[in-house]
């Protein structure tokens, strides 16, 4: 869901709360300051006149009021807050629902996977064993993603072994794949050994494992190697991005993503993926059926999604089309297809401005007169 207003509201409460807490340590140290001037004054002078000059004083800091007020605006940003909170995050989603069939045995076995792949092997045998299907999830899958987790552990302890012996015994598949995982890893490998400060272990190693990339990733492998003239002091050298976290998450994500792939699994699991890109279309919908709630019977029956809608890169798996005449998605039934002059529109637009083929039609963008029988359909 949309949390910007959320963390709007949050932040005001906490800009309140810095400017209550400096009012208030203003306002201390300087009580503080008149007393210990009051009690320095007193071992000298009259000391019914010192009390009584500190209690004009304290009268004209006066302190409780100063307070109140700061903490006032506090109280008002925090009153404000629960109520952003339950706008942002309890919205009725009901009215973006519609009725879908789903082949429950594929769902379940999306959420069991998603248990097997995020390591939680005991919710995942709990999940299959109150669902009552004990083959949802084919044993060898489950053992895979045991292995690949053991892995990622390993790599989080800083720990290659595991990593480089899976690679080794999958070097092949994974060069076919043209992937620099091999590379990422014998670098950050070469990376620890040269941080122990053995150059010349280094080197050997570097020499029987870069020797294979030396054609195609020279420039990277002379960093490295150079990186070995800085080994007592890499932070303040050309090289301190060596040691970055970052080459450790970014192995790790190339790892996950080569290992599912030779699984035959796709690298995010497909819960998480749908439950993000659901979040960034949602509060689109929700709008939309709240501003034209006549729009919401219409919607239980529609193939296409009710507005267009642009979702992040990482959610786009293939090409679609938008028909510039209708504004639908292109499918199966209405697919793209491209007219004589080179435009393209959905079918079903063709077959409407055409009469199903009757008669020609002029292109909507061009004079071009447009046979309907000579538009060819795209693939994308």
């Amino acid at each position: 869901m949309e949390l910007k207003n959320a963390k709007d509201a949050f932040d005001r409460v906490a800009k309140k709360q810095k400017l209550c807490y400096s009012k208030t340590q203003e306002v201390v140290d300087r009580l503080s300051q008149e007393i210990n001037k009051a009690l320095d004054t007193i071992q000298e002078n009259n000391h019914e006149s010192v009390v009584a000059d500190l209690k004009k004083t304290v009268q004209e800091i006066a302190p409780v009021n100063q307070l109140e007020a700061s903490q006032k605006e506090v109280n008002g940003a925090l009153t404000k807050y629960p109520k952003a909170l339950d706008k942002t995050l309890n919205p009725d989603i009901s009215t973006a629902y519609r009725k879908v069939e789903f082949d429950t045995r594929t769902v379940h076995q999306i959420i069991a996977q998603f248990f097997y792949r995020q390591g939680m092997y005991d919710i995942g045998d709990s999940f299959i064993s109150e669902i009552g299907e004990s083959e949802l999830v084919e044993s060898s899958v489950t053992k895979a993603f045991m292995e690949m987790n053991m892995i990622l552990d390993a790599m989080e302890k800083r720990d290659l072994g595991p990593a480089l012996k899976w690679v080794a015994s999958n070097s092949e598949k994974i060069k076919e794949a043209k992937s620099d995982l091999e590379l990422k890893l014998h670098s950050l490998h070469f990376l620890e050994i040269a941080k122990d400060k053995n150059s010349k272990e280094a080197i050997n190693y570097a020499r029987k494992h870069f020797a294979a990339y030396s054609s195609s990733c020279l420039p990277e492998i002379q960093k490295l190697m150079c990186s070995l003239l800085w080994n007592r002091n890499l932070i303040k050298s050309p090289y301190s991005d060596f040691l970055s976290p970052v080459l450790w998450t970014n192995a790790a994500k190339e790892l996950t993503r080569q290992y599912c792939k030779l699984l035959g699994e796709s690298s995010e699991s497909p819960l998480s993926v749908t439950v993000a890109a659901g979040s960034q279309v949602l509060p689109t919908f929700l709008k939309y059926l709240t501003v034209m709630p006549e729009k919401r019977q219409e919607w239980q029956t529609m193939k296409q999604l009710l507005v267009p809608v642009e979702l992040s890169e990482e959610y786009r798996f293939y090409s679609v089309f938008v028909c510039p005449v209708s504004k639908e998605h292109s499918s199966e039934d209405n697919p793209p297809m491209r007219l004589g002059c080179g435009h393209v529109l959905c079918k079903q637009s063709i077959n409407r401005m055409s009469r199903n083929g009757s008669r020609s039609f002029k292109c909507p963008y061009c004079p071009t007169d447009i046979d309907a029988s000579q538009c060819k359909q795209l693939y994308f």
